[in-house]
């Protein structure tokens, strides 16, 4: 039987908040929230591990990962919550921007969605 690569999400979010606790425990890294950190990372990567690469992916991982590396940041003390906001909301706008590229692929759902929409009406 050939494993499936989406049953890894679940024990690679495991080890990683594990061994963000551990490290926040150890005193080798300050108090980060993991699992809000991590989990912010797991949906930004699944976002590509999932859906490929298209014009939603595009958008929804990158701004998962940069608000989970955002969200070290802020945990950290080195960035505020009236800075760490608008650099989301501009770097939405750039990813829109950039989902809008004629390069990258539409959805494969929003184009079955469409067929089948064509079939019924024929």
């Amino acid at each position: 039987m050939k494993p499936d690569n989406k049953t890894l999400a679940l024990p690679l979010l495991l080890i990683a908040v594990g061994t963000g606790s551990l490290l926040t425990n150890l005193g080798v890294v300050p108090g980060i929230d993991w699992v809000w950190t991590l989990g912010l990372a797991v949906i930004g990567l699944l976002a590509f591990a999932l859906g490929g690469f298209d014009k939603v992916t595009v958008v929804i991982g990158p701004s998962f990962l940069l608000a989970s590396f955002l969200s070290i940041l802020r945990q950290t003390d080195r960035l505020h919550v009236n800075v760490e906001v608008p650099i989301l909301v501009i770097s939405a706008g750039v990813l829109f921007l950039v989902a809008r590229l004629p390069a990258i692929p539409m959805p494969k759902w929003i184009i079955q969605e469409a067929k089948a929409g064509q079939k019924e009406r024929s």
